[in-house]
């Protein structure tokens, strides 16, 4: 539904939108469409925008009733009679009459209402003229203003869906090297996959100043992020480059699958996003071979889409298409569910198919593009039942049609395995109807002891595998390379033994799977179905571990418990344990660089090299601190910006300011926004709050992730909650309707959370502001109280024990 431009036609036969219609079926096919918009001086006090369309499209259905999709604009009377003008291409049929016309602002429609029906298989030409504020909220035809070499320049930008899609151009700098020259690679790389070429003459990808999307994959015309398209090796971290090159692919992916290939409606936008967001791992793998990206998807995705999946506030892949009909519920399907948990289930969907039948299964719908037009998510599990002489639609069905994942107990005495609906607050209350009854059918790919054995599959509630009996010093590892994605419990015997391998040779157990055990021990221990202290002992091991994935998954982990005890005589303890832990990890980057003086070779040892030194300062490590070093590594600078500023006053944070203001390479004046929230003085942290309102400062793009970083700082995390309530009006009006990120301003201010105070805040924060509503966010509150009643419950249950854990470990 474009802010901004008429951007689509649908007829609706029966319906006059009097109030808020069902989805009914497309009737007009557009066939060519031809639009212009001009700004006004964008100088003058309120700049304005003026445009015309020109669409062409053939009437597959007979109708009186036009649709076109149309938001905040003024149309132009033609004729002196009505807002549009219809004509038939046909000279010898005449078009019908405009009976009427009018403006449907709830749902954002341009009704035009015809004397009598079009007629199947004519083709008829429909303009319009309008005008609109040229504003700069981000939505839509939109201005943008940078300066460049002391001068003010303006842009003017076209977003997708609700909000629209932009262009401007950019200079030419030495920053786009980078992605020049990984694009061809990947290019080709997704020809071969999908075994078709790319379908336009050339790919132009342009950085944009602001953008409230990482990128948006326009037809031919992508557009950025300027710190999703530009490298710069003086200021650019190794995670600034894979981003860049993950972003690049999942693009790249779109201009087939969603662009070529198109969904019918945005009920099944994880198909569209969640294919993309697998397959650049993929693509960028082929740019980067030596990255191992392939396996990043289990931390990037997998773990995380698994956090918001496990609350009963989850919602399944697909909808209804008749529930979803309104700008903001759309702008909520841009979630964590759409592109992660949509990656995770088409990867597992890949790897007991096989890559190459769910590639065959890809080729054959991109064949027949031109027969099917829109694509239902039906269609692509049809399409790869041909590939393979199994039910893919009953098994996928349970994957897509219903909330959640199941978490898979296997008892090693028994060979009993079953399954559950993973709830990471047991006690709350799953109101959502499943047709499936929260049964998985679920593949189990597994080994036992040292050997990789035949995979399994759980059709039912529960069923007995002898073979995944183990006893004396056998044990049971399943879901290798955790390709599925439901988490695994054992007995506690198998557990034990698993803790056992851990701290006598962790190698045995494939990296992953060393990242899985940590990851799932700990939050079946907040479902409580395992101790948090056999959790606790899953950590042990790091002494000896240097390996990223599994370091990364600790302390992702850990973060949860940061959160709920760095208030209160559990940080002490918790900070010992964690200094002793890092210390080998730290001395053994120590050694690997010299004493600091180069970067690790790898990728993934860049990215523990950060964790190492980043656990190090926030657990106090007094080997740390070098004076001398006055070199910082573009890996590092996030690290150390944080900690400088932490330990500093007033004229440290402003000088890292003047730092920001006087950036002119993005990803730098990102790293320093993010470090201006790390002070400890809290008169800073509410000034830098205030500046989030001041686009001359903060860019409109960058407010709520600025208000979010402030509230990652245990000083700012009520001063960021305090600000957002009393300024919520302001912030929804500004950045609220359809803000792809705006769910994330509301979990980031509220994710510590773990008193019964700050429960009965939130809830009233909720009562008081239900009029104005919370947009695209809407979900995302609902999360935030089942999150802060399950914390509150765990604390309850668990201080006392991990106070003591820590204080003897």
């Amino acid at each position: 539904v474009p802010d901004g431009l008429p951007e689509a036609l649908w007829c609706r036969p029966k319906v006059l939108l009097h109030s808020y219609p069902e989805l009914l079926p497309y009737s007009l096919l557009c066939l060519h469409h031809g639009r212009g918009c001009c700004p006004s001086n964008p100088t003058l006090p309120y700049p304005k925008k003026f445009g015309e369309s020109s669409v062409e499209f053939e009437c597959t259905e007979e109708t009186d009733l036009i649709l076109i999709h149309s938001n905040k604009l003024n149309y132009t009377k033609l004729d002196n009679v009505h807002l549009a003008r219809l004509t038939s291409v046909n000279s010898e049929v005449k078009a019908p009459s405009i009976k009427n016309s009018w403006l449907q602002n709830v749902t954002q429609y341009l009704v035009l209402q015809l004397d009598v029906k079009l007629i199947k298989d004519h083709k008829y030409h429909l303009e319009t003229k309008f005008q609109g504020e040229l504003a700069n909220d981000l939505g839509g035809f939109y201005r943008s203003e940078y300066m460049e070499d002391g001068i003010k320049k303006y842009v003017f930008i076209d977003l997708e869906i609700s909000r629209g899609q932009k262009s401007v151009t950019c200079s030419k700098h030495k920053t786009i090297n980078y992605a020049l020259n990984k694009t061809g690679p990947i290019l080709k790389f997704f020809e071969k996959y999908y075994n078709s070429s790319y379908p336009l003459p050339k790919s132009d990808q342009i950085a944009l100043p602001d953008f409230n999307a990482g990128a948006m994959e326009n037809w031919g015309l992508i557009t950025y992020r300027e710190t999703a398209l530009l490298y710069d090796e003086a200021f650019s971290s190794n995670s600034n480059k894979q981003r860049i090159a993950t972003i690049i692919a999942h693009e790249l992916a779109h201009m087939w699958f969603g662009n070529l290939v198109t969904l019918r409606w945005w009920n099944d936008l994880w198909l569209n996003e969640g294919f993309a967001s697998y397959v650049e791992y993929l693509g960028a793998h082929e740019a980067e071979p030596d990255w191992n990206l392939k396996d990043l998807i289990v931390l990037s995705d997998v773990h995380r889409v698994f956090a918001v999946d496990a609350l009963a506030s989850s919602h399944p892949l697909s909808s209804r298409e008749e529930d979803i009909q309104k700008p903001a519920q759309i702008s909520e399907l841009f979630d964590a569910i759409s592109y992660s948990k949509g990656a995770s289930v088409l990867r597992m969907l890949s790897d007991f198919l096989t890559e190459d039948v769910f590639r065959e299964g890809l080729m054959v719908l991109t064949s027949l593009r031109h027969t099917i037009r829109y694509l239902p998510e039906k269609y692509l599990m049809l399409v790869l039942v041909t590939q393979l002489p199994d039910t893919v639609e009953n098994i996928m069905n349970t994957w897509v049609l219903q909330m959640g994942f199941p978490v898979v107990t296997i008892n090693t005495t028994s060979g009993v395995v079953s399954q559950e609906h993973f709830l990471l607050d047991p006690d709350s209350e799953v109101t959502a109807v499943s047709p499936f009854k929260y049964e998985w059918i679920v593949p189990i790919k597994w080994m036992k002891t040292r050997d990789i054995q035949e995979p399994q599959w759980l059709r039912g509630k529960s069923a007995t595998i002898n073979e995944m009996k183990a006893s004396g010093g056998d044990w049971v590892l399943a879901n290798l390379n955790v390709v599925g994605y439901y988490r695994v419990n054992y007995d506690l015997g198998n557990w034990n033994r698993l803790v056992e391998v851990l701290s006598n040779n962790h190698t045995l157990i494939p990296v992953i799977n060393r990242a899985q055990l940590v990851d799932d021990a700990f939050n079946l221990a907040r479902a409580k179905m395992i101790s948090t202290v056999l959790a606790l002992d899953t950590t042990k091991y790091l002494i000896k571990e240097t390996d990223y994935m599994p370091w990364e998954s600790a302390l992702s982990n850990l973060d949860f418990f940061y959160l709920m005890f760095d208030r209160n005589e559990v940080y002490g303890p918790m900070q010992n344990y964690l200094r002793k832990q890092v210390t080998p990890l730290f001395e053994y980057y120590k050694r690997m660089t010299f004493n600091w003086t180069i970067v690790p070779p790898g990728h993934l040892d860049q990215y523990n090299q950060v964790n190492a030194i980043s656990l190090a300062c926030r657990t106090g490590l007094e080997e740390l601190y070098c004076p001398s070093c006055n070199i910082i590594h573009p890996n590092l600078r996030s690290t150390v910006y944080c900690n400088a500023i932490a330990a500093g006053g007033a004229q440290e944070w402003e000088f890292a300011w003047s730092q920001f203001e006087q950036a002119t390479i993005a990803i730098e004046a990102d790293k320093l926004r993010s470090a201006l929230a790390c002070t400890k003085q809290p008169w800073l942290l509410n000034r830098f709050l205030e500046y989030t309102l001041h686009p001359d400062k903060i860019r409109k793009q960058d407010a709520t992730s600025t208000i979010v970083y402030i509230a990652n700082n245990v000083v700012g995390q009520s001063l960021a909650w305090d600000f957002v309530r009393a300024r919520w009006s302001f912030i929804f009006a500004e950045y609220g309707g359809g803000s792809f990120s705006f769910s994330n301003l509301i979990n980031g201010v509220t994710k510590r959370f773990s008193t019964e105070f700050e429960l009965q805040q939130l809830k009233q924060f909720k009562a008081e502001n239900n009029v104005i509503g919370f947009g695209s966010g809407t979900l995302a509150v609902e999360q935030s109280i089942e999150r802060t009643v399950s914390n509150i419950k765990w604390i309850t249950e668990n201080k006392e024990n991990v106070l003591n854990w820590f204080n003897n470990a």
